[in-house]
């Protein structure tokens, strides 16, 4: 891996061989650059940091353009390279040396390298890759949501998820399918009894038959005049409600634009409150250490309560603004769902105006050739045609219906409490089994079990329970170095992620004694074929622990790794 023009990395690029050495502790003094390494590694992967920094500030502030980070593993016999960069823009992905297709859209390229050849996501990767001490969230604190998720990645059936989602999308499709097939049956069922009469009828007497055909004519032309009418208003309904939403686009910039003017005064407001608790609270400053002077400190408390004064008026209005806007968005929504509906009611309007229409110049047709020839030409057939159509409808109804069954129960399958939830309770055992074996390695003595929602019962010896909340720093930290473990020796066992990296950042600085210390120490020695670094501030006592040791130090301003 090697980046430049990276945070404090200036134009001289910094490389580090991942796959060197089993162990390697990476050292340094504060702002030397040591954690650059795990935002470069995130950064170069997934397009964003580790640490909490936006895009624009990883960029070197003293060269400030052409920032890359270059990135080279291998699975398998398949040698891959990504390289990501700023001012300008890049993304690329090599295998075998040959970059891969770049027609797909920045988004979807990043997909194809999760999804395709990592098979991590970022939330993952930080979870089996990455232990840190400060931005970093250990998995006892992600919510329950966010737990599965990470437990699904790491067990590979996320695809049933992405499964689920196509089936929705079909079984919606069908859903419209059953309402249009629905209503041929319907319609063609009331033509065979409709036919049916006709020929009973035809078989008294033609002018009997002829007037009722006639009379059928004119109900059914009052009801197309009905239904035209009724067309006609709800058209015209349609077109006073679209007037009334003239000012949508408008209401929605609005909203928008009041949203930010109230995020950019809340954190004026929010930086002139701290400024505040500043002068409040300090009489030295706590950078130079020199004393504030009175006068000068009560100016500016009173000039920064003048502005928190006019910014909370500004929020009380702005919210009242907002509210404003809020209530029309809604009158909106309203609205557009009543044209939505009228649009529908349209639409089956036009569709029996037609059928209508249709079903009279078939009228009509009959007595032209009831008055031409005194009977009835080819009823009979009408009848059988229509049986058949009947038949084949009501096949082709119950086929939907069965299909629908069956969209139904393998989405009842697809989701969380379906096969999903089997697999991971398969998997539980293990977890646990594995969660124990380390906690017990780095003698913290508990029983420590995850359930299906993935919430922890945690007893001691003595059976008292605890919650990981109510552990120090220290027991939370072993806690969170099992489960890191744990997730990795399970994602081998599944054989979706095989990394043979593990990055911890500061672990052994602050919550970790020196038992702890010890203990996992030993356990870092007991794994084959993996690369750790570790990155700590305690050089004296870690040195002589690990196989080769990374110094980073800042000269002139630019981080860089000593000779």
């Amino acid at each position: 891996m090697r980046w430049k023009n990276f945070l404090s990395t200036g134009n001289q690029p910094t490389e580090i061989q991942l796959d060197k050495n089993p162990t390697t502790l990476i050292i340094g003094e504060n702002g030397a650059g040591k954690s650059t390494v795990l935002d470069a590694l995130c950064f170069g992967l997934f397009g964003k940091p580790f640490r909490m920094i936006s895009k624009s500030q990883l960029v070197n502030s003293i060269n400030n353009a052409a920032t890359i980070v270059e990135i080279e593993f291998t699975i398998g016999t398949v040698e891959y390279k990504v390289i990501r960069g700023i001012k300008p823009n890049k993304f690329e992905i090599y295998q075998n040396g040959i970059m891969m297709n770049q027609e797909a859209n920045v988004r979807d390229y990043q997909k194809i390298l999760e999804q395709n050849i990592l098979k991590l996501n970022y939330g993952s990767f930080t979870q089996v890759v990455i232990l840190g001490s400060s931005t970093f969230v250990p998995f006892m604190q992600l919510k329950a949501r966010h737990r599965r998720e990470v437990v699904e990645e790491i067990l590979d059936i996320k695809i049933f998820s992405t499964m689920n989602l196509i089936l929705k999308g079909k079984l919606k499709t069908l859903l419209e399918d059953i309402r249009d097939i629905d209503y041929q049956y319907e319609l063609t069922s009331e033509k065979i009894s409709l036919q049916e009469n006709l020929i009973a009828d035809m078989k008294q007497n033609k002018d009997k038959i002829i007037k009722q055909k006639q009379k059928l004519i004119d109900t059914n032309a009052e009801e197309i005049k009905s239904r035209v009418e009724e067309k006609s208003m709800l058209e015209q309904e349609n077109t006073n409600l679209l007037n009334e939403i003239t000012d949508r686009l408008q209401t929605e910039k609005k909203q928008e634009k009041l949203k930010q003017i109230r995020a950019t005064l809340s954190e004026k407001l929010t930086s002139h409150e701290r400024m505040t608790t500043f002068f409040t609270d300090n009489e030295d400053c706590p950078t130079c250490e020199q004393h504030i002077d009175e006068t000068f400190k009560e100016g500016m408390l009173v000039k920064n309560n003048k502005s928190i004064d006019k910014l909370e008026d500004g929020l009380s209005k702005l919210k009242t603004e907002l509210n404003s806007v809020y209530d029309r968005a809604g009158e909106i929504k309203k609205t557009t769902k009543m044209i939505a509906d009228n649009q529908v009611s349209l639409a089956k309007i036009n569709t029996s105006i037609k059928e209508l229409e249709k079903f009279n110049v078939k009228l009509q047709t009959e007595i032209d050739q009831y008055t031409k020839d005194g009977v009835g030409i080819n009823d009979t057939d009408k009848l059988t045609t229509l049986a058949k159509e009947y038949v084949e409808i009501a096949k082709q109804r119950t086929k939907l219906k069965e299909t629908k069954v069956y969209y139904e129960a393998a989405r009842s399958m697809l989701t969380d409490t379906g096969i999903k939830t089997k697999i991971i309770k398969q998997y539980l055992p293990i977890m646990n089994k594995l969660i124990n074996k380390y906690l017990t390695s780095m003698e913290f003595y508990v029983n420590f079990t995850l359930d299906e929602n993935f919430e922890e019962t945690i007893k001691s010896r003595y059976r008292d329970e605890f919650s990981y909340a109510s552990f120090s720093e220290g027991e939370k930290m072993r806690i969170d170095l099992a489960l890191l473990f744990t997730w990795r020796a399970i994602a081998k066992m599944k054989n979706s992620t095989n990394c043979n990296l593990l990055m911890l950042d500061e672990i052994f600085d602050s919550s970790l004694d020196g038992t702890g210390t010890d203990e996992f120490l030993k356990i870092l020695n007991t794994l084959s074929g993996e690369n750790v670094f570790v990155i700590s501030h305690k050089q004296d006592a870690l040195a002589d622990k690990f196989r080769e040791t990374i110094k980073f130090e800042k000269i002139r301003n630019f981080s860089h790794v000593a000779l």
